[in-house]
């Protein structure tokens, strides 16, 4: 019974890995340059594959985001019931707004198309239109997406710290690096910073530890001797 619990961690720690290095690589490519761009109206209709595929990908993220959690709740809820409950639910949240983001995306894309046939008889309402639009999926993506799915990786390295499943010194970089993500989305909510360097600095060593643990889970797993003392 043992022996089968830890090949069925074995398996769910590859997965997890897998699952975790596919968020990061899926984040990358959802990136839409002409929207971010002052002249998004004028060039996201001229860009489409380009918006289309930002979509595309970022809606790939959302397979990571619920996976990720669903995925390990039958090991950790062993430890810890209430926290990894906790962290299906922010995960389930993450990934409903990311669908929102994705949403938000293609509706701008549609406003830019109408711009480009008509923006010239009412240039400020398609501005106005477009910035909201803009604005709600920048909250959207880098605090409501964002803050949520890093919640939920806390609440994993957290049990990661109490369980030793993995080693400690990467499950208390895993929780510094969730608290330095948590606190650039609140700062870019509040406007103390926008997406900038310091936003950037801020979130690269949550993304640096996803990346580390993703690999430490595919080459070596969770600890056997602390998980089989989970399951007893």
């Amino acid at each position: 019974m043992l022996r089968k619990s830890t090949n069925s961690g074995r398996r769910s720690a590859v997965i997890t890995g897998a699952l975790l290095i596919s968020g990061l690589v899926t984040g990358i490519f959802s990136v839409v340059p002409v929207i971010d761009g002052a002249d998004y109206l004028v060039m996201a209709s001229k860009n489409e594959n380009q918006v289309l595929t930002g979509a595309f990908f970022q809606l790939l993220m959302v397979v990571a985001y619920v996976g990720i959690p669903i995925l390990m709740y039958p090991i950790v809820s062993k430890h810890n019931k209430g926290l990894a409950l906790g962290s299906v639910a922010f995960g389930i949240i993450a990934g409903v707004f990311i669908i929102i983001g994705v949403i938000i995306l293609l509706l701008l894309l549609t406003v830019s198309n109408e711009f480009a046939q008509f923006g010239t008889l009412n240039v400020s309402y398609f501005q106005t239109l477009g910035g909201l639009l803009r604005e709600g999926r920048d909250l959207v993506n880098h605090v409501a997406t964002t803050l949520a799915f890093v919640l939920a990786m806390f609440l994993f390295n957290r049990i990661f710290y109490q369980t030793k499943l993995v080693p400690r010194w990467l499950s208390v970089s895993g929780l510094i690096g969730s608290t330095m993500s948590i606190l650039a989305s609140l700062l870019f909510m509040l406007s103390f910073i926008g997406l900038d360097a310091i936003y950037l600095m801020l979130n690269i060593p949550i993304a640096f530890q996803q990346l580390v643990l993703a690999l430490w889970l595919i080459m070596k797993g969770f600890d056997p001797t602390e998980q089989d003392t989970i399951s007893n």
